[in-house]
């Protein structure tokens, strides 16, 4: 005979709104390793989630029709629970093989997110959506009085998704992580469930996922190249990141699908041999002495910082970054000093318009693999760049984008021509071109006779940009703040490179 009383109908659904919207949060987090945190990730884990619940809305109709029991809509709770806790175990055997298979066939973020959303999520989600219509089968005792009951129960429900939101955003996967955090939600289901159940044997379940709270899950994507292993990873407030180590020492940062590398340090070296070497040389093609103060909007690790620090230590230095960690990361394992650094952390526009500071050189690096913020690609944030510099002072973007593609190249190149009379570009990287702003002259001519002033170490690397150095690419739309469609333009350029149609 029970003892304790029921838990509140009422509770039950607010408890299963929570884990829903927290789950779908943590989800796109648990993607990103793989696939990224573009827009396209988003809209395949909003989309099957509402498939999800809406099918489990359905069946969870049919069902509570069926068996209108207590103890039937207990078991619904516990099985969603065990499910939710199921998945980060699931997620890294799945997701590795997933991706190897998907990048055989040039199967992009789309195909995999959507493959990778629906094999770990939809289950669950289905499962957690069939609760509320079984709840309010049971609630409702008096037809006269649904519509109230059901209005205060799906209210219920979406203030518990909201919160469900929230916790996961800013409490759970900052402090936990996300595979974790997908375990406290499904922990939560299922003490509620079990208390419901109220049979001793099943307690052994929320104890199993206590622990399992505690235990070491190992790292969140594994695999590197031969010879590299992780030596450090983190879920940040804003993303997934990690740090590999090369045989070599090399040390690379890596940011969600790790596609691209975000800072670099090489044993015994300050040049990186790669898209970082060249802001130190580019500013050069319009300037005749090292810049007296930078700032780097998309800081990252510092590979540039440090750089700057060792070449031209004389150099005033603001390194912006949204992510803080990612400065820590960088003190820690990239040597990220220099003798004129300080560190902002915040966002590079926001930012821009409240520093009162004058710049010789502004570069623009702030990158969420595979693009860049739409507010840092308009004329009107480059107007506000050309506002922060000093006479003679340059903006330097890098346009990264697939390999044989112009498109984001032009449309960064007629933005910025749109506020810079002399626009320049260096295509130092088969899918990183610097794009070079400034309200004064600025040619390769000029590059190439101020190497001779410049330390050893960069006098080749000036006279090879000095050869690629040339005029903007013709062409290309102007973007705003009322329209800038980045994304969509990268998006598109990643589909044509996959179908063979670039490069």
């Amino acid at each position: 005979m029970r003892r304790l009383p029921e838990p509140p109908l009422s509770l039950i659904v607010f408890v299963v709104g929570v884990a829903i919207l927290g789950a779908e949060i943590a989800a796109a987090r648990l993607l990103a390793p793989y696939f990224g945190a573009s827009t396209i990730v988003w809209a395949n884990t909003i989309g099957i989630v509402l498939v999800a619940l809406s099918v489990g809305y359905w069946y969870g109709g049919r069902l509570a029709d069926r068996n209108p029991t207590r103890d039937g809509l207990y078991r619904i709770v516990l099985l969603s629970g065990l499910l939710l806790a199921a998945v980060p175990f699931v997620a890294d055997p799945f997701l590795g093989v997933a991706i190897d298979a998907l990048d055989s066939i040039s199967a992009g973020a789309f195909v995999g997110s959507l493959l990778g959303v629906t094999v770990l999520v939809a289950t669950p989600v289905l499962v957690s959506g069939a609760v509320a219509p079984y709840a309010l089968r049971l609630a409702v005792a008096d037809v006269a009085q649904a519509g109230t009951i059901s209005g205060r129960l799906y209210a219920i429900s979406t203030v518990g998704s909201l919160l469900g939101t929230f916790s996961s955003a800013l409490l759970f996967i900052p402090l936990i992580g996300t595979r974790r955090t997908f375990i406290v939600f499904g922990l939560a289901l299922v003490l509620i469930a079990v208390y419901g159940l109220a049979k001793r044997r099943l307690l052994l379940a929320p104890a199993l996922l206590a622990v399992l709270l505690v235990l070491p899950l190992g790292t969140v994507k594994g695999e590197t190249e031969a010879g590299a292993r992780v030596i450090h990873e983190t879920d940040t407030e804003y993303q997934y990141a990690r740090v590999v180590q090369d045989a070599d020492g090399t040390r690379t940062l890596e940011l969600n699908e790790g596609q691209a590398v975000h800072s670099l340090r090489r044993p015994d070296s300050y040049l990186s041999d790669n898209v970082w070497d060249e802001y130190m040389i580019v500013p050069f093609a319009a300037q005749d002495r090292p810049p007296r103060r930078i700032a780097i909007l998309g800081n990252a690790a510092g590979t540039t910082a440090r750089a700057y620090g060792h070449f031209f230590p004389q150099t005033q230095i603001d390194g912006v970054e949204i992510d803080g960690e990612l400065s820590d990361i960088g003190r820690r394992f990239f040597d990220m000093r220099a003798p004129g650094l300080r560190t902002h952390t915040a966002d590079a526009r926001p930012y821009l318009r409240r520093t009162k500071q004058r710049y010789d050189a502004i570069f623009v690096d702030a990158y969420r693999q595979p693009y860049i913020p739409f507010y840092l690609a308009t004329k009107e944030f480059f107007e506000l760049a050309r506002d922060r510099l000093r006479p003679g002072g340059v903006v330097v973007v890098n346009a990264g984008h697939p390999e044989g593609s112009e498109d984001l190249e032009q449309v960064l190149g007629a933005t910025l021509a749109a506020v810079f009379p002399t626009v320049l570009r260096d295509p130092s990287q088969p899918v990183n071109t610097l794009l070079l702003g400034t309200m004064g002259d600025a040619s390769a001519q000029r590059l190439r006779r101020n190497a001779a002033t410049l330390p050893a170490e960069l006098q080749p690397l000036a006279l090879e940009a000095a050869g690629r150095v040339e005029p903007r690419l013709p062409g290309g739309r102007v973007y705003t703040d009322d329209v800038a469609p980045v994304e969509w333009l990268i998006d598109s350029s990643i589909v044509s490179f996959a179908a063979g149609e670039d490069g």
